[in-house]
């Protein structure tokens, strides 16, 4: 190797060494944004159009108080008020699982699209029964990519004969 071309390379490495702390510094400084929704899930088991369907029953779920086993999709509104025809501001698709045999327990993976074209995904478990459920915000996309966080979810209106119902959203996303 040269002289002059072992000059070049170690003023190109240098140069690389230089920078790296000025760009881990910068790295450091950038401030994560935290965005908190809130929205109204509008889960329709019944009538003509409903929003979600059963699409795995195992033989012994009859038996079961807890529907462990039955698998849901749903491509359910989700709207700015609990009155379903608010303003919609996305949809909540994917499915959830009876997946608990002591309580109503759901396994929820969903992707919660809003009508901007971002959309945040939910994976975890919804103890349904409960005053107040906690999810996990596993990702992101749109204005939302990488994003982590959680869902807590309140049950504003259920009908026990159908299973329809209306769940409120407070969500918190870090990106």
């Amino acid at each position: 190797m040269s002289k002059q071309a072992f000059e070049m390379m170690m003023l190109v490495l240098l140069m690389a060494a230089a920078m790296s702390p000025l760009r881990a510094a910068a790295e450091a400084e950038k401030k994560e944004t935290v965005t908190n929704l809130h929205f109204y899930f509008h889960d329709i088991l019944s009538g003509k159009n409903p929003t979600a369907v059963r699409v795995v029953e195992p033989v012994d779920t009859y038996k079961s108080t807890t529907l462990f086993g039955v698998v849901m999709m749903a491509d359910d509104p989700l709207t700015e008020t609990p009155d379903p025809n608010s303003k919609l501001v996305g949809r909540a698709q994917g499915l959830y699982t009876s997946a608990c045999q002591q309580e109503l327990g759901l396994l929820m993976s969903m992707s919660f699209s809003f009508t901007d074209g971002s959309s945040i995904s939910i994976l975890g478990k919804n103890s349904a029964m409960n005053p107040v459920r906690e999810m996990p915000v596993v990702g992101g996309t749109g204005k939302f990519r990488l994003a982590r966080g959680y869902a807590l979810a309140h049950t504003h209106w259920l009908n026990p004969a159908t299973g329809d119902a209306i769940v409120a959203y407070n969500v918190t996303v870090i990106q």
